[in-house]
């Protein structure tokens, strides 16, 4: 069901409001692009700082814009289950394709906790549900067996986007669950290197930016064309690097309020890039020929 390119979008943001018109035209520009779907309010949406209407809003906007035409993976995840359970159901009945949830952040439950917080979520909806393990940010991940307990238990539970950082994460997975369980990059510079070990796709940042690319990248590798995959890599590499030379998303924001898409507004804890920061970002979507 996942297998291809997911783009975890940005959230524009113009006087500190939604700034719908241009979230439309970036869907527009992923369909266009070929994804094989978009997530809204994912980490890349800026979802904690979005308040509970705004937060369903932007799935509704993803929804309605995309209209059948890719897959919505609604970000719905939170640090409490109530909430992410409220937020799946309401992404259920806007009509949203499938959810994300990212493992429960800061309360930094036991693997015992994380089970039953994910199996709450998936016994109150019927949407697919992928599972997002990203120790970095949540100070937790979701343990291998964990997550072959929870493809056992919850019919609906059927990816994972895996952004440990690790191949060998990948390949420990690969052994646990069933063969249907589909396993993303959830870092776009392992991409290559996790669809070799058996992964099926990316939940990516860089898609923002360039969706064609990504999707060219991820189509060439999921056919084997390990050469070739190596060599678009190699051409995005300092892109895939520098879009994370500050906290996302504010550099794929820049880029895109540099491409004339957006405001590169963030809301606060985040802030703008600096000076610095932002002449290297400059320099590589130059040489990429992305901006003048």
């Amino acid at each position: 069901m996942f297998a291809g390119t997911f783009t975890a979008l940005v959230t524009p943001f113009r006087n500190d409001q939604l700034d719908e018109p241009a979230f439309a035209s970036l869907v527009e520009a992923q369909v266009a692009g070929g994804v094989t779907g978009i997530v809204p309010v994912g980490t890349t949406g800026e979802s904690p700082t979005l308040d509970h209407d705004e937060h369903l809003r932007v799935i509704e906007l993803a929804v309605q814009t995309a209209n059948g035409r890719v897959k919505v993976m609604a970000g719905t995840g939170s640090n409490c289950t109530k909430e992410a359970i409220e937020y799946t159901i309401a992404a259920e009945k806007l009509g949203a394709d499938a959810v994300l949830i990212v493992a429960p952040y800061y309360n930094k439950p036991t693997q015992e906790g994380v089970y039953r917080h994910y199996k709450a979520i998936a016994d109150a909806t019927k949407l697919p549900i992928m599972l997002y393990s990203i120790p970095g940010r949540c100070g937790i991940e979701i343990a291998v067996e964990t997550v072959a307990r929870l493809a056992a238990d919850c019919p609906n539970i059927i990816a994972i986007k895996e952004a440990g950082g690790k191949v060998e994460r990948v390949i420990a997975l690969k052994k646990a669950v069933p063969a249907a369980f589909e396993i993303l990059s959830g870092d776009d510079g392992l991409t290559v290197s996790f669809i070799k070990e058996g992964a099926v796709g990316v939940v990516s940042v860089a898609s923002n930016i360039v969706p064609r690319e990504v999707s060219d990248l991820v189509g060439t590798a999921l056919a084997g064309r390990w050469d070739e995959a190596q060599v678009q890599h190699d051409r995005m590499s300092a892109l895939f690097t520098n879009l994370f030379i500050e906290s996302n998303p504010t550099p794929t924001k820049q880029a895109l309020a540099w491409q004339g898409r957006m405001s590169p507004e963030v809301r606060l804890p985040l802030c703008e890039l600096t000076t610095k920061s932002q002449e290297t970002l400059r320099t590589t979507l130059r040489d990429l020929k992305l901006v003048s």
